[in-house]
């Protein structure tokens, strides 16, 4: 995965919106990890991991990765907020998992939100990520189906942007 490409477009973005809405500045390391914990929580509720009462299966796989990508796009900004952008990130391998399997990888993405919201250090930076891009891989992504649709939704947000979403 290309951290370098995804940061850059990432800083655009960020620019973008916080010039269009007068937020250029303003620390908002909280307002992002709060936005990084919503898009976790929509992402562990489009995969159903955590409905042990339900029969319902989970999303389909271009639901789930979409809003894996609405974390990318926070996981990418938090790290420009805290100045580690240059940090170079191996997308990890493994198996995909199903169901309660899923539940520790969202617990340890979690985890590490909490610890870097005290803590704020490069190295629960970098926890938070290697905890997220496990998830990924748990949910049976490649890096390039994370790529291809972190550039599709980037470009749908500069769209909502202009749409005055």
């Amino acid at each position: 995965m290309d951290f370098s490409l995804l940061f850059n477009m990432q800083r655009e973005l960020d620019a973008y919106i916080e010039s269009r809405h007068g937020l250029e500045g303003e620390n908002l390391l909280r307002r992002k990890l709060l936005a990084f914990h919503v898009e976790l929580a929509e992402l562990a509720n489009e995969t159903r991991c955590f409905k042990f009462w339900s029969e319902k299966e989970p999303s389909e796989d271009k639901v789930i990765l979409e809003e894996y990508v609405d974390g990318i796009h926070f996981m990418l900004s938090i790290g420009l907020e805290l100045n580690l952008d240059n940090e170079i990130m191996n997308y990890p391998r493994g198996e995909k998992q199903f169901g309660k399997n899923l539940v520790p990888f969202f617990e340890e993405v979690m985890n590490a939100v909490t610890r870097l919201q005290y803590d704020g250090g490069r190295m629960e930076y970098l926890n938070l990520c290697l905890a997220y891009l496990n998830l990924g891989c748990a949910l049976g992504f490649s890096s390039e189906q994370i790529m291809e649709a972190y550039m599709k939704k980037n470009s749908v947000n500069y769209d909502r942007q202009n749409d005055g979403y």
